[in-house]
């Protein structure tokens, strides 16, 4: 369904299958979590929001779980850089996320979650720095899905608007033809955009000329990322890393005026849809 219709009612979940289990794995100084498991089972799946502790003492396993979500948050405290030390600490259980990702099962890294994604080596190609004005931003964002981009967490999705919310959230590509490669190859998941953007390959038809509708810069482009950058997908199609939050429009009257409400239901409806199998 696509997400340009400004209003609509909440979509009906299929719920004929037992709902597969997602781990909503917190850390300390996460915040999201709750909306975030909110979100899951609104779109039909268990959720269980269990702490990284919890997981290193093999209380619990990845391989129970059929979705992954790292949520948004200030994972201890962002000291020595935004989702560093999370990333650090998960390295513990490199193995059994690597033959969760392998095994084709959905993950999904919001905001903090993105930022510990990058650093863990799920998601390649850049960084996520310091915002380019050196501030914070929360605000809401339009968003488009390149056409080479198909991964299936972002199936029926072309233009979707999300608020976002961090101090480093600018996408800085690893080397000079990083960025064009990553668009080639269907990596870039979703680019900031202009309302007054037609239709068409944000990212593909993204020129050198600068605020152009597939080039914005602020406050379109919150952060400054280069090539407009607000989100990943690994090769796979099963890892996605964003900064905006989803979570944050899956209830009616959460967005603004002009702007769909449930709009980032669908995300987590595909990410089920692909946990179901």
């Amino acid at each position: 369904m696509s997400v340009l219709t400004a209003e609509r009612s909440a979509p009906a979940t299929p719920r004929l299958r037992r709902p597969p289990r997602a781990l909503v794995l917190r850390a300390p100084g996460t915040n999201c979590d709750r909306e975030t498991a909110l979100a899951l089972e609104l779109a039909g799946a268990r959720p269980e929001r269990v702490h990284l502790d919890a997981l290193l003492a093999g209380e619990c396993s990845l391989a129970d779980f059929a979705l992954l979500v790292f949520p948004g948050g200030f994972s201890f405290g962002d000291h020595l850089g935004a989702g560093t030390l999370w990333a650090h600490t998960l390295d513990a259980l490199r193995e059994p996320l690597d033959r969760f990702v392998a095994s084709g099962r959905p993950v999904l890294g919001i905001c903090n979650g993105f930022q510990a994604l990058l650093k863990l080596g799920l998601l390649q190609g850049g960084a996520l720095g310091p915002n380019a004005n050196g501030r914070f931003e929360c605000r809401w964002v339009w968003l488009r899905r390149p056409e080479t981009a198909t991964t299936p967490l972002l199936a029926g999705i072309d233009r979707i608007a999300l608020p976002v919310a961090h101090g480093e959230g600018r996408f800085v590509a690893e080397r000079p033809t990083a960025l064009a490669d990553l668009g080639r190859w269907g990596n870039v998941a979703l680019v900031y955009h202009r309302t007054d953007a037609g239709p068409g390959d944000a990212f593909a038809a993204n020129p050198a000329s600068p605020d152009s509708p597939a080039n914005p810069t602020y406050p379109a482009n919150p952060n400054g990322s280069a090539g407009a950058v607000a989100a990943l997908v690994n090769d796979g199609g099963n890892v996605l890393g964003l900064m905006p939050h989803p979570e944050r429009n899956v209830l009616p009257g959460q967005a603004p005026a002009g702007r769909p409400d449930y709009a980032g239901l669908d995300i987590f409806r595909n990410a089920v849809a692909m946990a179901r199998g």
